[in-house]
């Protein structure tokens, strides 16, 4: 098994799962085979932590590997 990233990025289809956290740091693991989960702890607030199975981990609508910048806010404003 290729070994997992220490750091993950929540991506906005997770915001209610992950407490509307971004970014969190692998704790460990738990399980074998499809029954794999990986704990993560929020760098934000280190009492919040999840267990994701390692099957939706790996899914990149979801989760992406490393902390990654937020996408820039829109701009206010009229453009003139």
């Amino acid at each position: 098994m290729k070994k997992l990233p220490v750091a993950w990025t929540a991506q906005p289809a997770r915001a209610e799962r992950s407490g509307g956290y971004r970014h969190f740091a692998v704790l460990g693991q738990r399980g074998r085979g499809q029954e794999r989960t990986v704990e993560l702890q929020a760098v934000l607030d280190q009492r919040f932590r999840l267990l994701v199975p390692l099957g939706e981990l790996r899914d990149r609508g979801a989760w992406l590997p490393g902390w990654q910048r937020l996408p820039p806010e829109p701009q206010g404003g009229t453009g003139a």
